[in-house]
């Protein structure tokens, strides 16, 4: 008898180690997943300009992604009144982006923006 209920003991403790064995792997999967997923490369497609011009010799484009110069990033911050304040001039705000770009562009003069916008902190 003795034999039996040893051998009934050791399934039932297999059988509880093979179930948490299962549940610890089930949730170190579900953990990890979003981490594994965002670490696919994603397609980046560059928005169409929404406004595109040319002003006083520079290449002006607005568009969802915020405005370039001369294919370089201008640093935009939006005011909670709705206007746009730029890394150039932070003491006046324009009603749009264009109008920024243009103010940015008047206050470059010949100066070309810097490649990588300076990074806060």
């Amino acid at each position: 008898m003795y034999a039996t209920s040893a051998t009934a003991a050791l399934t039932r403790r297999a059988l509880l180690r093979t179930a948490f064995t299962a549940a610890v792997l089930a949730g170190t999967a579900a953990a990890l997943a979003p981490v594994l997923r965002a670490r696919r490369p994603r397609q980046t497609v560059t928005p169409a300009p929404l406004t595109e011009e040319t002003y006083r010799g520079r290449h002006i484009a607005v568009d969802l992604a915020g405005v370039r110069i001369d294919g370089r990033p201008l640093h935009v911050m939006r005011r909670a009144d709705g206007s746009y304040l730029s890394g150039i001039n932070h003491f006046e705000s324009f009603a749009t982006r264009l109008e920024l770009a243009r103010a940015a562009v008047d206050e470059l003069g010949t100066t070309q923006l810097a490649s990588a916008a300076p990074h806060h902190g």
